[in-house]
């Protein structure tokens, strides 16, 4: 899978994980260059608090385009540190 927004691949990887119909990328897939990270933060009821990266590709920046569980929930262990992606950025097949 990659994610990809403004022409760039902000994350390539063959081993995401799927939670609710997203994509979310092990953090080695990330190219760290286009994150940064966001004062953002939401609740999931059984995944818990999200944290956000806003993403830029030259001028352009696209605020809190991914979301990560730093220390999620135990039924969400799988995902912990996992990217995933929306605002506009395309999650496709390689």
């Amino acid at each position: 899978m990659k994610a990809i927004w403004n022409n760039q691949v902000l994350a390539s990887s063959n081993k995401t994980e799927v939670v609710e119909g997203n994509h979310y990328f092990p953090p080695a897939a990330l190219d760290m260059q286009f994150f940064k990270s966001s004062d953002k933060h939401t609740v999931c009821s059984w995944k818990g608090t999200a944290s956000y990266y806003d993403v830029t590709v030259g001028d352009h920046v696209n605020e809190d385009a991914a979301w990560f569980y730093p220390d999620p929930k135990s039924a969400a262990s799988n995902i912990t540190g996992y990217v995933a992606f929306w605002k506009g950025v395309q999650v496709v097949a390689d």
